[in-house]
């Protein structure tokens, strides 16, 4: 869209109101943080890290990076897509069932039932597998870990092909709006048909009237009410295919939306289950900490980007598969450096007359590699959620949903959610707690992702340096000032709601 879409304003009234979303947008990021720091340090106390440290020693460093890195991202994906779909469905049924007057763009019912939707379901989901996720690492260690996320990776895209069977062969959704649209376009056309056949009879008595010499004042007034009776039909039937038109393109939309989502979730995750599968497999044959698997790992890491990015039909879900993957990559080498880093202090120790045991050594690896993969996988992971929502908030805006509606809808729900997650942190525990976490970060990214795509369209400079300033510093206040990891997240936000995979 044009900048002069939002030029309703002084260049200073806009400054002052992108100052205010902005600060919106970036507060429930920045509120974030202090709850994340929470979780990441309760998942990585001695006691919960403790069955990872005992499974790093199966695999190695590189084997457990991945792995976590592959899980964690994994784990994201699906969540904020179940909740895409989510709000894909129940957007589709309010739209169906023809709930918002007279214009579905502006419809606050529809955007409001969509967005708590999807931010719930990803919300919940997140949670679900979190919880999963934790139960299946403490009973079955890494290898259950490694065989339920390759069961997971085989099982999408068949999952993927009966799920687009069943939405396009049943949208029954759909067939309710047809239906009433169709009723609605008879009883137009029968109102027509008898407001004509009224005129022809009319026509007649008028002449048989002026035969006989008869007063005209009332012809004129019956004239008048039917013609007043035959515009009041014309604007039944423009409004009537205006929201027919309206309801075909949101609709068809909506489609797009959800089949893309559907798209990536099938297929987005093989890359990284691929290194991360190979690596691990390596590990358990006793390769883990064997020179081998890092070039085995660069190797297949260049293989997959080269092959990807060499299709002639490039998609959404190729663009964020290699991300991810690339992301596993680093995740590993974080936990594969953290280790060395042990092996070089201990050394640095013996040349000063400190001598540290093998065993004790050898226990410090473990830890500081469990550390690192567990704490590095949570912050890609928390990157993912971001930079979905903001994709999903960027294209909210781009839409005409209305920056105001996003930006604060968003934020409000992730404000709700991020205080029921708090009261219900005994009940879902580290792990759902994480995966809860998690998606509320992903509804913070929905508001902040609005938030970049609307500095871009306001009419003068003035209005984006203010929301980007508030931005950055309702995230900065809220968040503590954690520098960081703010001046990491802000940039990765903002990438992504500039894309537009649809």
């Amino acid at each position: 869209m044009k900048r002069s879409k939002l030029r309703t304003r002084s260049e200073l009234m806009e400054a002052a109101l992108g100052f205010g979303l902005g600060a919106v947008g970036g507060g429930i990021l920045g509120a974030t943080e202090d709850p994340v720091d929470r979780i990441v340090s309760a998942m990585t106390a001695s006691g919960p890290l403790q069955p990872v440290v005992e499974e790093v020693q199966v695999m190695g460093p590189l084997g457990l990076g991945s792995l976590m890195g592959a899980t964690a991202l994994t784990t994201a994906m699906t969540s904020v897509i179940a909740g895409v779909i989510l709000a894909a469905v129940v957007a589709s049924v309010f739209v169906a069932m023809r709930s918002c007057s007279t214009s579905y763009t502006n419809s606050a019912g529809l955007w409001v039932s969509a967005g708590f939707a999807g931010i719930l379901g990803t919300t919940l989901s997140g949670a679900t597998f979190g919880k999963a996720i934790e139960w299946i690492v403490n009973t079955y260690g890494m290898v259950g870990l490694l065989w339920a996320l390759g069961l997971f990776t085989v099982l999408k895209p068949p999952l993927n092909v009966l799920f687009n069977l069943l939405w396009s062969q049943g949208e029954v959704c759909c067939t309710i709006g047809s239906e009433v649209m169709s009723r609605e376009r008879e009883d137009i056309a029968i109102t027509e048909w008898q407001q004509r056949e009224r005129v022809a009879l009319q026509i007649e008595e008028r002449i048989l009237s002026v035969e006989k010499g008869g007063d005209t004042m009332d012809d004129k007034t019956r004239w008048i009410s039917e013609k007043r009776e035959r515009e009041k039909i014309e604007r039944r039937k423009m409004e009537t295919e205006d929201a027919e038109m309206e309801q075909r393109t949101i609709h068809d939309w909506i489609n797009t939306v959800l089949v893309k989502h559907v798209d990536f979730l099938a297929f987005s995750g093989i890359p990284m289950a691929i290194v991360s599968i190979v690596t691990s497999v390596l590990g358990l044959f006793g390769y883990g900490s064997h020179q081998v698997v890092f070039i085995v790992l660069v190797a297949l890491v260049g293989l997959i980007a080269f092959l990807l990015l060499q299709s002639s039909d490039f998609k959404f879900w190729m663009l964020l598969g290699c991300i991810g993957m690339f992301a596993t990559f680093i995740i590993a080498m974080l936990t594969l450096h953290a280790e060395q880093m042990v092996v070089i202090s201990a050394n640095k120790m013996r040349t000063v007359g400190h001598n540290q045991s093998k065993e004790l050594i050898a226990a410090q690896m473990n830890f500081q590699s469990s550390l690192e993969a567990v704490s590095t996988a949570f912050f890609g992971a928390k990157l993912c959620q971001l930079g979905l929502g903001a994709t999903v908030g960027g294209a909210l805006v781009r839409r005409a949903a209305g920056e105001v509606k996003v930006i604060v809808g968003a934020a409000l729900v992730a404000g709700i959610l991020l205080a029921g997650t708090e009261v219900l942190a005994a009940v879902l525990g580290d792990g759902g707690m994480a995966g809860a976490l998690l998606g509320v970060v992903g509804a913070a990214g929905v508001s902040v992702g609005a938030t970049a795509a609307t500095a871009t369209r306001w009419s003068s400079w003035s209005g984006t340096v203010g929301t980007v300033g508030g931005l950055i510093l309702g995230a900065l206040v809220m968040g503590k000032w954690h520098t960081v990891n703010i001046g990491l997240q802000v940039p990765v936000a903002f990438v992504f709601a500039m894309s537009n995979p649809f």
